[in-house]
């Protein structure tokens, strides 16, 4: 019995999309549209006689037919990178100094280090996780080659996307009825932090400080146990937790604008291949997310 081949675009797609968790988030992973990308799931559900995906209106799921796949289609594309890189090189080695606050690591970081990994072998990656604000002068100082940061200045770095700010609680305490209204706050020079109390002083709204962490997991925990509200980036809020909107009135809370993060890099990183690969790599992966025009340099 003849089957139809899986063609290698049909595999790159599925796997993006799992990745990534949609399809609009997907298609900067393949550099194709969205509506490119859901036509190429549907070739492969029709070779493979079976869907791999249930599209709901807010979350995909791998079928078991889909999950069955992944293996097989993962292996396939680590081969094709493997003999990319065995025939057609550069053969790159060294050391890529890469800083990342923890809550873009996971939503941002991964898919650029997988893509990274499967066509760059020989290079070592060195990961720093802490705030915006404590990398973005390492990066100066040359401590670090490359950061993916919130922007503390409109022409640092090259901009990549923008990520929303959002009030966050937990649903059963409804923290956010309580006056002051207690909050949880990372460290004195965040820029989460200086918007959080911008916005409520703007808005007039009583509040008090009853928790400090500079960690994301610390934000978390203060707002999962009814502490206090929080404001986080939405790439890093749990499903389990409540982006507070659409409140009463009397209740509601102010708006944020979103951080704009960029991709910097230091001077003496210049003219290192590695490095050089390394924020390519980043710039075709997220770049495409953005939603305004692109700043560059260096610090």
């Amino acid at each position: 019995m003849n089957h139809p081949d899986f063609q290698i675009d049909w595999l790159r797609a599925f796997v993006a999309v799992v990745d990534a968790g949609s399809l609009s988030g997907a298609a900067p992973l393949v550099h194709r549209s969205q509506s490119a990308v859901s036509m190429q799931i549907k070739k492969l559900e029709t070779a493979l006689g079976r869907p791999v995906l249930l599209r709901g209106p807010r979350h995909l799921e791998v079928t078991p037919a889909g999950a069955e796949l992944l293996s097989y289609a993962r292996r396939v594309l680590d081969l094709q990178a493997e003999a990319h890189a065995a025939l057609f090189g550069p053969q790159l080695a060294g050391r890529v100094r890469l800083g990342v606050p923890d809550d873009y690591a996971s939503a941002y970081l991964t898919p650029v280090l997988r893509s990274f990994a499967h066509r760059y072998q020989g290079v070592e990656i060195e990961l720093t996780c802490e705030q915006s604000t404590a990398l973005i002068p390492r990066v100066v100082k040359g401590e670090l080659d490359l950061a993916l940061v919130s922007q503390d200045k409109v022409q640092r770095g090259r901009f990549l996307f923008d990520e929303p700010l959002v009030w966050v609680g937990a649903a059963q305490y409804e923290v956010w009825r309580r006056d002051p209204l207690p909050i949880a706050v990372y460290e004195s020079a965040s820029m989460a932090r200086q918007a959080t109390l911008s916005a409520l002083a703007a808005r007039r709204r009583a509040y008090r400080i009853v928790y400090h962490s500079s960690s994301l997991a610390g934000q978390l925990a203060a707002v999962e146990s009814g502490l206090a509200v929080a404001v986080l980036t939405r790439c890093s809020v749990p499903p389990h937790l409540q982006i507070l909107q659409n409140l009463p009135a009397e209740f509601d809370l102010p708006p944020l604008d979103a951080m704009h993060v960029a991709v910097l890099r230091s001077k003496v990183s210049q003219r290192q291949p590695a490095v050089d690969a390394m924020y390519e790599q980043m710039v075709r992966t997220l770049g495409s997310l953005g939603v305004r025009g692109a700043s560059t340099g260096s610090a």
